[in-house]
């Protein structure tokens, strides 16, 4: 069972920045997509960013211009630098990989979640 590791959780004030990073206890054939999704209790999980392997990013609107994400493909690791928290950025943030195998069988992996809490 593939195992996405998540760190750089915690609690920031309004207006400061945290960095978020996870990685794979595997490698993959083809990662297609490293991202971010979040949620609240009550709510339905939602992305926050993600890239493609061609390097393309992709960005909820809410978090535009204050999150940038990255991914290094020969770590695969994936990072979100997230500046300007809002209280409203608290959630716990989970990592996700699309992958695709040799066999073109696509899946998607989740890794356990961190919490980030935005309160002054």
């Amino acid at each position: 069972q593939t195992q996405l590791m998540e760190s750089g959780g915690g609690v920031a004030q309004p207006g400061g920045s945290l960095t978020l990073s996870c990685s794979a206890s595997e490698s993959f054939y083809r990662i297609l997509i490293m991202g971010w999704h979040r949620q609240v209790p009550g709510k339905e999980r939602e992305m926050v960013a993600q890239v493609s392997d061609s390097g393309r990013a992709m960005y909820a609107e809410s978090v535009k211009g204050r999150f940038t994400v990255s991914r290094d493909n020969d770590k695969n690791t994936v990072s979100l630098q997230m500046n300007f928290l809002r209280p409203e950025d608290t959630a716990v943030y989970y990592c996700k990989f699309k992958t695709l195998s040799a066999e073109n069988e696509i899946r998607n992996h989740w890794g356990q979640g961190t919490q980030v809490t935005v309160s002054s």
